[in-house]
């Protein structure tokens, strides 16, 4: 996540980006299978990015009609994650149990910069709970490859002299939600016990031989975010 004054929500592109989780703020799938080593030689194994998925996942309570164009700057951006494991040293922190050492096995670093545009939209949006300040005004990044903005946008995004509305008239921004998988409690084939007042912390059944048997079913739910799709117009 990224704040300018904002409370940024990034989860898709940038993020670019998520549901939560969406930022974004570059949003990368973490690797199926982490580097492993052989031996006491170093291991390295690389995980390709898609940082150009041109989406962001916003609260779903927030309002699609205050989604609005703020600013585009030229960046680079990683293509790939490196992946580094020494084996001799990460035995050595599984050995004796090093707290966080996990992290570092192995350790990543961004590699393969290549040439974006970044586009920059605020909405208004619930305040995170993380968020001291309790701000409602967010923002969320979409990445664009050079060669999907013609040359003449490209110079339009970056001059100053060119109007906000002028700038954000070469973008379309549509708006869904998902439905989800999401696993509840089936009432009508769960039983639970009748119970009577707290007791240390816990509520305590009034039949001492009662046990709840709890019966989980599957079921579609809207999603938790909107999905936001920004694409170069036609009008381009």
């Amino acid at each position: 996540m990224f704040r300018d004054g904002f409370t940024v929500v990034t989860l898709g592109a940038i993020l670019c980006g998520v549901p939560p989780g969406p930022s974004s703020s570059l949003r990368a799938e973490p690797p199926e299978k982490q580097a492993s080593a052989v031996g006491n030689n170093p291991t390295v194994k690389a995980q390709d990015l898609d940082p150009f998925n041109r989406v962001a996942y916003i609260p779903a309570s927030s309002d699609p009609g205050t989604i609005r164009f703020e600013k585009a700057k030229s960046v680079e951006v990683p293509t790939k994650i490196i992946y580094t494991a020494d084996a001799h040293y990460c035995a050595e922190l599984a050995m004796f149990r090093e707290p966080g050492g996990s992290k570092h096995c192995p350790k990543g670093r961004k590699g393969s910069p290549t040439p974006a545009f970044e586009v920059t939209y605020s909405f208004h949006g619930p305040a995170l709970a993380s968020d001291e300040f309790g701000h409602t005004h967010s923002q969320f990044h979409i990445l664009f490859r050079p060669d999907e903005l013609s040359p003449q946008v490209q110079s339009a995004l970056l001059d100053k002299k060119v109007s906000r509305e002028q700038k954000a008239s070469y973008f379309t921004v549509k708006t869904s939600r998902d439905y989800v998988p999401r696993v509840v409690i089936d009432e009508g084939q769960s039983r639970l016990c009748e119970t009577t007042h707290m007791i240390g912390g816990h509520w305590h059944p009034i039949d001492p031989t009662c046990k709840d048997e709890i019966v989980y079913k599957t079921v579609t739910k809207p999603s938790g975010y909107l999905k936001v799709k920004v694409d170069p117009s036609a009008a381009q």
